[in-house]
């Protein structure tokens, strides 16, 4: 018997080949090298280890299967150099250095892999493409892509495996448009694509937002087959989510069945969180946990994001004690800043600080610059300068440190503090990011920055835009003068509120042969999206009656015919007018439908609290419920009213 059945208990065999005498022989070679594998398979890797110093004359399959029970550790470098110093000289197989290149990778220090190279190009194996993948993928982990790319181009034969390295590496790497070109090239080349060279062709076209791209690698992946694989339906998920179309993401996420895993539990959960959906999140944690998986940190990051982006704070501190209490997680520092910044959105900015200072890490760049927004929100320019100088103290060069600081004065009226901030960057040679938005149309991508006339329809687009912009002041929209954070003339705030990237992004989405009818818009902006242009888009979606998707650095918004947050305003109003009879009527005007709610104040024994508050712009840009009635905290959870108990905080 010179075989081994897979399913196998490792240690029957193995007694079954002692009991007839059968020794590992070069005749039996085989036989115990499968062995060794299979206790390695078992994971009983120390019986593995037993065996093989019990065979005299190992060959070098024997040495590369040794070495792969063990590439989770430093142990296969020790076997590895064992290899080389045995009397029997076995020469280290193409298998053995991927093996090998794959331990480098999950080891703090790359160092010996540089070695391993040198060996490779000893062995004249180089342009193998086993130890060519691995090499590659080695080169990736460390953020050396160029090289890389080297040693890609060196390998005579390059097959799946290979070009999936290449592809995941340059994904990682945030170089999207060079992994695509590289999936192209296998195409091409007819070389067949595997559910690893799909996945990452798919993360490196989610990265960029690139719907379309996405679209037609999901084409790809239906006519090779790959579509259902659990490893290309999780990036399908991932992909989708991250253009912010969760109904294809969803589609795919249900068609997985029962075959998806917990990567895949994330990746959909953190696609609703995006758009702080948090119920849906919480629906997706309650079926994830009633199919037997266990939430994770990613699990439980989705969850907080959700709360935090949906403007919940009470909710995102209740579940990330559940974390630590109930689920015994350790939180990461990105937990952290979801919590801090939740704390920061509801103006509890010192609070926030001192979770930022007690947690169990040094706080990053993303911390100190989630509570420096907070503090522009909430207008607290003593404590933006705090943490405006921590920022600084983290990276000088981060751009962001000043310029949020400089809006926090802006917002105060405060200009001689603004011009120093700016003097400030000026002598430090800082240089302020520049705001940019961005659209993808039959596979090209246009590329818009405030003011840009360099578009081939530029005449189009600011004609296009001014039509609008009248369009939506006629149904009552009123500029955001705040946003405007230079000490100009009304005339020029108008002009420089009015050629802001996103708004010109929006301009040529609405050209005629841009977007096709019933297609949303899907605009991508590098910097947070301003009041004034999220002000607007509410009016323009309703005019064009067409749906406006905006991603910015932060989350997703979504526009349509800007009806449902007057709706969902009537629901509030409805039941505070219920709870407190007294309320000043609502203003509506049904021809235009224009909603203007007034800032009340209530003096009334059944209220514990001093005012019960429900304002908003025009349209509903955001509305806010606090109060206390006889039975307790009121909760309103729209659209449906079901409880008077809790406490919440609503925007929508």
């Amino acid at each position: 018997m010179n075989s081994l059945e897979t399913n196998i208990d490792p240690r029957r065999a193995h007694a079954k080949a002692i009991k007839s005498c059968r020794s590992p022989t070069p005749q039996n070679i085989f036989f115990f090298n499968n062995l060794i594998t299979l206790y390695s398979k078992s994971n009983l890797h120390s019986s593995a280890l037993h065996l093989f110093h019990s065979i005299p004359c190992p060959n070098t399959v024997t040495w590369a299967s040794i070495i792969s029970a063990f590439s989770h550790s430093s142990t296969a470098f020790r076997l590895f150099l064992s290899m080389l110093r045995h009397p029997t000289r076995s020469s280290p197989s193409a298998r053995t250095f991927a093996t090998l290149f794959r331990t480098c990778s999950l080891l703090p220090d790359y160092i010996f892999g540089f070695q391993l190279h040198a060996l490779v190009v000893k062995f004249s194996l180089q342009e193998n493409p086993f130890t060519g993948s691995g090499l590659v993928s080695l080169y990736c982990k460390t953020g050396d892509v160029d090289s890389a790319g080297k040693v890609f181009d060196e390998m005579c034969e390059k097959d799946g495996v290979c070009f999936a390295a290449m592809i995941n590496g340059l994904a990682r790497n945030q170089r999207p448009i060079d992994a695509l070109r590289y999936f192209v090239e296998m195409r091409r080349e007819d070389v067949l694509s595997n559910a690893y060279s799909v996945s990452g062709a798919l993360c490196a076209g989610s990265g960029m937002t690139m719907l379309e791209q996405c679209r037609i690698i999901h084409g790809h992946a239906m006519v090779t087959g790959l579509d259902l694989d659990v490893i290309v339906g999780t990036a399908l998920i991932d992909g989708y989510g991250k253009c912010g179309v969760l109904e294809d993401a969803r589609k795919v996420f249900n068609e997985l069945g029962m075959e998806i895993n917990l990567v895949g539990f994330n990746a959909m959960m953190a696609g609703y969180a995006q758009y702080g959906d948090k119920d849906c999140v919480i629906e997706l944690f309650g079926l994830m946990e009633s199919r037997g998986m266990k939430p994770d940190e990613y699990s439980f990051l989705a969850v907080l994001t959700a709360f935090y982006n949906a403007g919940m704070t009470i909710e995102t501190e209740r579940w990330f004690n559940k974390m630590e209490i109930e689920y015994k997680l350790k939180p990461w520092i990105e937990h952290y800043t979801c919590l801090a910044g939740a704390l920061g959105r509801a103006g509890r900015l010192e609070t926030a600080e001192k979770i930022a200072l007690t947690m169990p890490y040094e706080p990053d760049a993303a911390v100190w610059r989630v509570l420096l927004s907070s503090c522009m929100n909430h207008e607290n320019a003593s404590i933006a300068w705090r943490m405006s100088e921590r920022l600084q103290a983290i990276d000088p060069n981060d751009d962001s440190a000043h310029v949020i600081l400089a809006n926090v004065f802006a917002s105060a009226g405060r200009w001689d503090e603004v011009k120093g901030v700016w003097n400030i960057m000026k002598d430090r040679n800082v240089k302020k990011e520049v705001g940019r938005s961005w659209m993808e149309v039959q596979g090209a991508v246009h590329v818009f920055f405030s003011g840009d006339r360099k578009h081939v329809r530029n005449k189009e687009i600011y004609a296009k835009l001014a039509e609008l912009m009248e369009e939506i002041e006629k149904l009552g929209y009123v500029p955001i003068w705040e946003e405007m954070l230079h000490n100009l003339e009304k005339n020029e705030k108008r002009e420089m509120l009015s050629y802001h990237s996103e708004k010109l992004a929006v301009a040529f989405g609405l050209l005629s042969g841009v977007t096709p009818p019933g297609k949303a818009l899907r605009i991508i902006k590098n910097l947070r999206i301003c009041k004034d242009c999220h002000e607007a888009f509410k009016y323009i979606s309703r005019i064009v009656e067409t749906e406006i998707i905006v991603r910015d650095v932060r989350r997703y918004h979504r526009f349509l015919n800007a009806t449902l947050g007057v709706e969902a305003a009537l629901i509030v109003f409805s039941l505070a007018q219920e709870l407190e009879p007294s309320l000043h009527p609502l203003l509506y005007d049904p021809i235009s439908s224009v909603m203007a709610m007034k800032r009340m104040e209530l003096d009334h024994p059944a209220w514990n609290t001093d005012k019960f508050v429900a304002w908003s712009s025009l349209q509903i840009q955001s509305c806010y419920i606090f109060g206390l009635d006889a039975k307790g905290l009121v909760q309103v959870d729209p659209p449906i009213l079901t409880t008077l108990t809790g406490v919440r905080s609503l925007k929508f």
